[in-house]
């Protein structure tokens, strides 16, 4: 048995751990087991300095998830768009892939607290139906693997679909989701590292939260799979009381690029049942945005995105810099609020203009949709600027 095997095993999972170790009232222990079981590794338990801290309030079960229970079990309607089990495809050109329903830690946001942790929520027994979708849909050129974690499955399992899946002609890229460098980096091996290799290009989207997460076992292991030639990006989630100001997500920005890990998503925290004390308003993740642009790297700075209830899929928030617009100029605002005006040029004489191929199979161009912007009255502009 692998070290990190061991230390899923040596994990807090029950209620009599829940109540000696956190103290928690035996009563409320059991409901939360009930609601959504408990997984903290010994390595991620080692992490938390003091009760309550944001370490702690990521993975130990907290009363207020039972006053939630009523909210939304799958916001995002995956299951919705779920063509065969195991496949989400809510995008032209990508699909999600569920190839295990375990995690090296469940964390209390989870967004998809109804399949984590159930063998028969993300069975292996969908992998061939999902393989079968995937090789008949050529208009799919890259894959998300992710569950659960898909570095919960030993390396063996993990590279029979990679195999599979790069027999596929028609995928590109294959990404791996995985928390496993943040809350189990002990899993990153050089053999995991070798094997994965074989199949580039392959990606990995992780996700840090906080600065803490940052030591030397999990910059070890993100720096291990940077010199496999595997690109590395980070998914955030804005979580009050974790990292909702701007100084503690600029530090874990620069930690991570340290690292070698490029920012790639700050997610607003989705309306998930037993989550939603962990939500902020939108404006403290405009906040941390306004913050972060032109105050530092663009390297640092992460898309801020809200993933719509509904299955809308990720949409872009940014701090409004355009003040006024119209068929002439735009003016806008940088970072220290000073106020720019830009010529804005006609497209008449833009040879791209000419009707030819441009992929919208007909040879003609498409007309753009009419993008509004709030005009913003000049003298306001001036009072903006004085």
């Amino acid at each position: 048995m692998e070290q990190w095997q061991q230390m899923i095993r040596n994990s807090i999972h029950t209620v009599d751990q829940l109540v000696e170790k956190f103290n928690i009232d035996r009563k409320i222990a059991e409901e939360l087991d009930e609601f959504f079981q408990a997984r903290i590794n010994p390595y991620y338990l080692s992490l938390i300095r003091y009760p309550g801290d944001p370490i702690w309030q990521q993975c130990v079960p907290n009363k207020a998830e039972l006053e939630d229970i009523d909210a939304e079990e799958d916001p995002l309607m995956e299951d919705a768009m779920s063509p065969v089990p195991n496949i989400t495809h809510r995008y032209p050109d990508r699909a999600l892939f569920l190839v295990t329903s375990q995690c090296g830690l469940y964390c209390r946001f989870c967004t998809r607290k109804r399949k984590v942790g159930n063998y028969d929520k993300i069975s292996m027994k969908g992998l061939e139906s999902a393989f079968k979708y995937l090789e008949a849909h050529t208009e799919i050129r890259d894959v998300i693997l992710s569950g659960g974690d898909p570095l919960m499955l030993t390396d063996a399992m993990l590279e029979k679909i990679l195999k599979r899946l790069r027999q596929i002609e028609h995928i590109e890229i294959i990404r791996l989701g995985t928390k496993m460098p943040c809350v189990l980096p002990q899993r990153i091996t050089p053999k995991l590292c070798e094997m994965i290799k074989k199949y580039h290009p392959v990606y990995v989207n992780t996700h840090f939260n906080h600065p803490w997460e940052i030591t030397p076992e999990s910059t070890k292991a993100c720096e291990m799979l940077a010199n496999a030639g595997v690109p590395v990006g980070n998914q955030m989630v804005l979580m009050k009381g974790v990292n909702d100001d701007p100084a503690t997500v600029k530090e874990l920005m620069h930690k991570l690029l340290k690292i070698r890990v490029k920012p790639y998503y700050m997610y607003m925290a989705d309306e998930t049942k037993g989550a939603n004390h962990f939500r902020t308003s939108i404006e403290t993740g405009i906040e941390i945005i306004e913050n972060l642009r032109g105050h530092t790297s663009g390297l640092a700075i992460p898309h801020f995105v809200i993933d719509a209830p509904g299955g809308g899929g990720k949409i872009p928030l940014l701090p409004n810099y355009v003040l006024h617009q119209d068929e002439d100029k735009i003016i806008l605002r940088n970072f220290k609020n000073q106020i720019y005006t830009y010529k804005n040029f006609k497209d008449k004489l833009n040879p791209g203009k000419k009707e030819g191929k441009n992929g919208n199979g007909n040879g003609k161009h498409a007309e753009p949709e009419q993008v509004v912007v709030e005009k913003i009255d000049l003298p306001v502009l001036e009072e903006i600027q004085n």
